[in-house]
């Protein structure tokens, strides 16, 4: 195989959780009397740590907002989150993938409680060997996230993919030196996405699914 270690996203990836982040981030900002983020602005800090995610969202927002701002975020997102779902086609790619000897693991700007909790609400969790998470690493686009998941498995760059719907996680995949897959269906358009040099844009799980039965 060619990519012995694949790295997925999740938010906006395996997830379909991008709106529901956004309005979370509007939401967040009304409560505190802050300048409301248009979708496109707000759908842009999908992917980072949330500490950076508030502050590219809202640029003004004072040091000292920063708490209540992430309290208010993790309220309203986390009252409805339960109820999102994973993109049709995800589980029996996952099975697919792990059942083809593909060792699978998560780089996400979620923090570790929130990845935590998103495992139980999918059901995914057995389907992972390792994850990495903003809180326990530099956000993306910095490399780290992949540099520990490579150094844990013994796997190097050239066996290593990166799948996310985010400049966040292309640039991260680049500067690891490892290649990406993009996905358009989530939170960043085609067009942002193909500066960054993925190998292959894909527009829904059957595409992407059928791109690693094909390559990977």
């Amino acid at each position: 195989m060619k990519y012995e270690l694949v790295v997925f996203d999740w938010d906006g990836t395996l997830l379909d959780s991008a709106g529901a982040i956004v309005q979370a981030i509007q939401a967040s900002c009304r409560d505190l009397g802050l300048p409301i983020p248009a979708d496109a602005q707000a759908r842009h800090v999908i992917g980072l740590g949330l500490a950076d995610a508030m502050r590219h969202a809202v640029p003004d927002l004072s040091p000292e907002s920063y708490q209540p701002m992430i309290e208010r975020y993790r309220f309203h997102y986390l009252s409805g989150d339960h109820e999102l779902t994973l993109f049709p086609g995800v589980p029996e790619m996952l099975a697919d993938l792990q059942s083809a000897g593909h060792i699978l693991t998560v780089a996400t700007g979620k923090s570790r409680l929130g990845l935590e909790r998103a495992f139980d609400h999918s059901g995914l969790r057995s389907l992972f060997q390792s994850s990495r998470c903003a809180d326990e690493c530099h956000s993306k686009p910095h490399p780290q996230m992949l540099e520990e998941l490579m150094a844990e498995f013994g796997i190097g760059p050239h066996s290593t993919v990166m799948i996310g719907d985010t400049s966040h996680d292309l640039l991260m995949a680049n500067n690891a030196g490892v290649d990406s897959l993009a996905v358009t269906y989530g939170a960043h358009p085609h067009d942002h996405l193909l500066e960054f040099k993925p190998q292959a844009c894909l527009h829904s799980v059957q595409e992407l699914d059928q791109w690693l039965k094909n390559f990977a």
